[in-house]
């Protein structure tokens, strides 16, 4: 089977290069309505459910799974399914989750559409890398900052209009209602895909390394769930902190689409400075965002209230920065796309699983402590730590690093000694 092109080649023309950019920006506005909108909702779903904090929490934590495990397969799903049928198999679960909230309010099926939604975002978020890394070429920072800031404009526009919708129509409206955007994005993909050229074949999806047999494969996974863990958190959690402290569920909304604002500005920001490095170190880059980021988490803890928008606006801003800046990181790495790509959806795999635990544990904190300040706490722990890590990013080792593993290099080394003996 073959999996088929996906977004019109940019070529050389203006047109190509915005028609590119614009399916970017349709699929990744899909991306976090899901996760979002039920966020400043969250008091009503419990009382409507009786699902407890912990439980809540799965929500998020099912979605992060999801996308965790769809990307450490999404080479054999791209080989399987195609590109084409990929995200339209995608955007039509992540459709058919929302209605479904719409349609039933119980527990179970906020659990199930967590799962059947996630595989849809999971889905799409792992084929989008290498696909951009391939269509663009030089542009490839610039254009995954747009990407991003779509991504992240979806989840802030959920997060502040979900609030009004309930209060029009039930809290069902306004989780369920995202249905609409991604039928409509499902059907201007289809329209162009049915407009493409000859199909690619199948086994591009897995050229490269191994990546589970490198270290800084590891290291990168490592890195990005925790640099990222912060955004599942705070999406699940910021506003029910705020509620607590007497804010209303349209006022806790709209911190989440303040947010939105900063992560987006990050978003397109920070790798549009990227594109203009002569070389591709991204440590001062990186460095500035989880610093943000950190100046946030310590906002939250000893002045949630006076500061409530700045401290906001810095973790919005870290947090935007550092999920576009984690994936140009590691398709710096590696020169060939598809390889690339193959790369950045093995980070996000292992990346997105240490994500899905982040709103669990805060949520566990939360009713063991009796508030959010531990669960603030821990991940500004984490953020310093990856501020230490960061160091490490030197350009000049990628070569280096993305050769064969020490024990697969000594393997291959006394295999061919031997058969030399023999």
């Amino acid at each position: 089977m073959t999996a088929e092109n996906d977004y019109p080649p940019p070529g050389s023309t203006t047109g190509g290069f915005l028609a590119g950019l614009a399916l970017l920006v349709a699929l990744g506005l899909n991306l976090r309505p899901l996760l979002a909108a039920a966020s400043p909702l969250m008091e009503e779903i419990r009382l409507a459910t009786g699902l407890g904090y912990a439980v809540l929490a799965w929500l998020t934590t099912l979605p992060f799974l999801c996308m965790g495990g769809v990307a450490l397969a999404s080479g054999r799903l791209q080989a399987w399914l195609g590109q084409q049928r990929g995200i339209a198999l995608a955007l039509a679960a992540i459709g058919a989750a929302c209605a479904l909230r719409q349609a039933s309010g119980s527990g179970a099926t906020l659990l199930a559409t967590a799962l059947l939604g996630g595989v849809g975002i999971a889905l799409i978020q792992a084929l989008v890398p290498g696909l951009v890394k391939h269509r663009f070429g030089r542009r490839m920072p610039l254009a995954m900052g747009v990407y991003s800031a779509a991504l992240m404009s979806g989840g802030g526009l959920a997060a502040w209009a979900s609030p009004w919708l309930a209060q029009a129509g039930g809290w069902r409206l306004g989780v369920g209602i995202w249905w609409v955007p991604a039928l409509i994005t499902l059907v201007a993909w289809w329209w162009v895909s049915r407009r493409r050229g000859a199909p690619e074949p199948a086994w591009v999806a897995l050229a490269g390394p191994r990546p589970w047999r490198l270290p800084r494969a590891w290291l990168l996974a490592l890195y990005f769930g925790v640099i990222n863990a912060g955004y599942s958190s705070v999406v699940t959690w910021l506003p029910v902190y705020y509620r607590e402290l007497g804010w209303s569920a349209p006022s806790s909304g709209l911190l989440l689409a303040w947010m939105t604002v900063f992560q987006v500005i990050a978003a397109l920001a920070m790798p549009a400075l990227a594109q203009r490095q002569a070389r591709p170190d991204r440590r001062r880059l990186l460095a500035t965002s989880l610093m943000a980021q950190l100046i946030g988490y310590l906002g939250w803890i000893l002045w949630p209230g006076s500061g409530a928008a700045l401290w906001v606006a810095f973790a919005g801003f870290g947090l935007g920065a550092c999920f576009s800046l984690g994936l140009i990181l590691a398709l710096d790495h590696l020169s060939d796309p598809r390889a690339a790509g193959r790369l950045a959806a093995f980070m996000q795999g292992v990346g997105f699983m240490i994500n899905a635990l982040s709103p669990w544990i805060s949520g566990a904190l939360r009713e063991a402590t009796g508030d959010f300040l531990a669960a603030w706490m821990l991940l500004a722990l984490g953020v310093a730590a990856m501020l230490l890590i960061t160091l490490r990013f030197d350009p000049r080792g990628y070569p280096r690093a993305m050769a064969a593993s020490p024990v697969s290099a000594r393997s291959g080394a006394s295999a061919r000694s031997g058969a030399g003996r023999r």
